[in-house]
């Protein structure tokens, strides 16, 4: 479904990805790994258009969008969840949803009702404002928000990071439940236990570079490897 080919992402002038590369199968969800700063939220910037790549190829389903405006990239069926979420806080959580839904969901596809039954606490609380919700339910929010534009890959950039460790579980569930139902995901996450106990197959990047691409049970059994480059 997406296969990155030896991007080159700049801030200005520095240099901050150099030739990443990486492909996502459709139904698969897929970690990108590695320490602070190492190039993992700027590999999804650049494939969701925001920090466009200098060189290199983004294919999804067989388009180059490389350098596409991020609304015309979300139009295709790509949906990001960003770590700062940005929900709209003077709306409600139904709101929120309703907003972001595209087409009617089809028979797979997501729909409010359908949202409620993954997510029955964002029905619980469906009339509250964005700005008096938790730090877990904005996050919980932007997943499912997300989803309502039904896009065909998800983009899900530290799903847990500042929650409370309960959340951070039921976060986890969700995404699990997600791959059970057959999304295809690309989960950038800090935290690489919980990241490889739901994907399939894992990358690793170091100071903009890519230093792994594996399955990620071979990367769990790898200790030396894991202590290398993430420190655990």
């Amino acid at each position: 479904m997406l296969t990155v080919e030896k991007i080159n992402t700049f801030y200005g002038e520095a240099h901050t990805l150099f030739d990443v590369s990486l492909e996502i199968q459709e139904g698969e969800v897929v970690a990108l790994l590695g320490r602070n700063g190492a190039g993992k939220t700027t590999t999804i910037r650049s494939i969701m258009g925001l920090t466009p790549p200098r060189t290199g190829k983004i294919i999804f389903k067989d388009e180059n969008i490389a350098g596409l405006p991020p609304y015309t990239i979300a139009n295709k069926g790509v949906g990001f969840v960003p770590d700062n979420r940005r929900i709209f806080p003077n709306l409600t959580v139904r709101r929120n949803l309703e907003i972001a839904q595209k087409g009617n969901g089809g028979k797979e596809g997501w729909t409010l009702e359908r949202v409620y039954d993954h997510f029955p606490k964002l029905k619980e609380i469906a009339s509250r404002l964005g700005e008096v919700l938790s730090g877990g339910e904005q996050q919980m929010l932007t997943i499912a928000r997300t989803l309502m534009g039904n896009p065909d890959l998800v983009l899900l950039d530290e799903p847990t990071e500042g929650l409370a460790p309960i959340m951070v579980m039921e976060v986890m569930k969700i995404v699990k439940e997600l791959k059970e139902k057959g999304e295809t995901i690309l989960l950038v996450e800090q935290n690489s236990t919980l990241a490889l106990s739901v994907s399939q197959r894992a990358y690793i990047l170091e100071n903009g570079h890519r230093v792994f691409s594996g399955l990620a049970n071979d990367l769990v059994r790898d200790m030396d490897l894991r202590q290398k480059y993430l420190g655990v």
